[in-house]
């Protein structure tokens, strides 16, 4: 059995990481999914299993904190902050949790502890991560998969200077109460990318350009 984990996508689900996951049977998504629409794309694929992460406020009060399940003969805890983890855990073969965008490896005892990193936007200059699982005969081989960073929405050819000037757009028109779809249907914007920007705008007052160039690894 092939299992795609990942978490943090916060509301970007990039086409990498839909190329990684076909093909698994079951997609683990460690929660700050953001967007109803993320879900439908992702089981679209294969049936996900998610809780809900900080950042999944109203419309995700449907989505349960943990999980506590079977896949294949392998008995799974998930929640997204590792500090929520069960203190016990000898009754688990595999965690996952996610939070902290930073992919994370390790066991204790015979439970693997596992955080996929994030693949949504990037923050700072961290690795896009996520992982697959293969699960035969009680036993889990994990495989770490980077995403290589790019420049998600802009055109092929343009630099840094073309973004810049998109998220100068963006600012300005975030300014005018605009929402980012109506932006991103204005301009021609990507909608993800223009939506990425936006929220960076929103949740750091005083932040320009450079700032959200800086915030998103460029």
């Amino acid at each position: 059995m092939k299992i795609g984990i990942i978490s943090d996508t916060h509301g970007l689900l990039r086409p990498e990481v839909i190329k990684a996951l076909e093909g698994c049977d079951a997609i683990l998504h460690g929660g700050d999914i953001n967007r109803q629409e993320i879900l439908e794309k992702l089981e679209g694929i294969a049936p996900v299993y998610v809780v809900r992460g900080n950042n999944d406020k109203e419309w995700a009060e449907h989505i349960p904190l943990s999980l506590d399940f079977e896949l294949a003969g392998i008995r799974i805890y998930m929640t997204h902050k590792k500090k929520d983890l069960p203190d016990d855990l000898t009754e688990y073969d595999l965690t996952v949790f996610g939070h902290s965008h930073k992919y994370e490896e390790s066991r204790r005892g015979k439970t693997l502890l596992l955080n996929p990193g994030s693949c949504g936007p990037r923050r700072f200059h961290q690795a896009i991560t996520m992982a697959t699982a293969e699960i035969a005969e009680g036993t889990i081989e994990i495989t770490r998969i980077d995403i290589p960073q790019k420049m998600t929405g802009v055109l092929p050819g343009t630099g840094s200077a073309d973004l810049k000037k998109q998220i100068g757009t963006v600012i300005k028109e975030t300014q005018k109460n605009r929402s980012p779809e109506d932006i991103a249907d204005r301009y021609g914007f990507d909608k993800a990318l223009t939506e990425q920007i936006a929220r960076l705008y929103l949740t750091h007052p005083g932040v320009d350009a450079d700032g959200i160039m800086t915030k998103m690894g460029y």
